[in-house]
């Protein structure tokens, strides 16, 4: 079994499937304009453009587990995993499970078989009370040699209604969270390992995050506090200038991977190796201007020589 993890997240911006009987009547109209002309060839377009940038990741071995994040359903999850291994890469699994997104776009895990183990019942989604455009929070918790890890990916609420209008739905997000990592601590224990990952649509230091999602960048407080606090990995980056997303020329880092007071001390048996990392930078960035090149889903933003909105982030453990 490993003595290194390699973990990552990525926005893959609107991984949508085909035309299928599976999509509702009701997502059909509200998704109808986004997907227009979507089709298969551009589908396997996005696939091997997603496929290249996981493969380079952990320096060409994939990563041991990804988190995702707007992604339509299962079986264009399952499609991402045979392009991957098609390509030569890993052939990953799927943890998925619908939410209610109101576009139908879910938070989901591929994972390496040979490396970590799930099943169903491992599996929790959190709902996000006085939700709006969000996806429940989806927890996994991992089999890794002999010991537990929970994965928690988030997809917080965007800022298209306005940065400071829709700020309230994010702090509830935050507190959600808080309150399902304290629930996780009391049901396995205060050594735990828990690695919260996902796209938060705030930075590091907004309220959402810092307030009531309890995350700092002090791991003394994560370690000694009283409070269920999350280190968050991101800072560092963000002091470089750096992110993982930009928005009308401005660098956001939205993407965040934090640890809870088990991994950070080491007592769930993994600790943090090195620093978090923005992946792809080489292969998506565009060639005359800063950010990541995106692939588009609306028929008048489609580059299929692009990938996605947003870098991926990653973390590697140590035993």
């Amino acid at each position: 079994m490993p003595d290194i993890l390699f973990l990552a997240f990525w926005n893959v911006e609107n991984l949508f499937d085909v035309e299928s009987a599976d999509r509702p009547e009701k997502l059909r109209r509200i998704v109808a304009k986004d997907i227009a002309g979507w089709n298969q060839p551009l589908l396997d377009s996005k696939l091997r453009q997603l496929s290249t940038v996981i493969r380079s990741m952990n320096s060409g071995a994939g990563p041991d587990i990804l988190g995702v994040c707007e992604v339509e359903n299962r079986n264009v999850l399952v499609k991402l995993t045979e392009q991957i291994a098609n390509d030569g890469g890993r052939k990953y699994l799927v943890a998925h499970a619908d939410t209610s997104d109101n576009r139908g776009i879910d938070v989901a895990f591929l994972y390496d078989p040979l490396v970590a183990s799930t099943s169903p019942a491992d599996m929790f989604q959190h709902w996000v009370v006085k939700r709006y455009a969000t996806r429940e929070l989806f927890q996994v918790n991992f089999h890794i040699d002999g010991k537990t890890v929970v994965l928690i990916g988030n997809h917080w609420p965007s800022r298209t209604a306005g940065q400071y209008e829709s700020e309230p739905y994010r702090m509830t997000a935050g507190e959600t969270l808080s309150y399902w990592i304290e629930r996780i601590h009391e049901e396995l224990g205060e050594d735990i390992g828990i690695i919260v990952m996902g796209d938060f649509n705030d930075e590091p230091f907004n309220r959402s995050i810092a307030e009531y999602a309890l995350s700092t960048s002090d791991s003394r407080l994560v370690i000694n506090g009283r409070n269920p606090y999350l280190l968050n990995l991101m800072w560092p980056i963000l002091a470089s200038g750096a992110g993982s997303h930009v928005y009308e020329g401005r660098w956001n880092m939205l993407d965040q991977i934090m640890l809870s007071r088990g991994v950070v001390s080491g007592k769930c048996g993994w600790h943090q190796k090195g620093k978090a990392r923005i992946e792809g930078v080489d292969i998506m960035s565009y060639p005359n201007k800063p950010g990541p090149r995106r692939f588009g889903i609306k028929p008048a933003e489609r580059d299929t020589a692009g990938f996605s909105d947003h870098y991926p982030v990653s973390i590697t453990l140590r035993k």
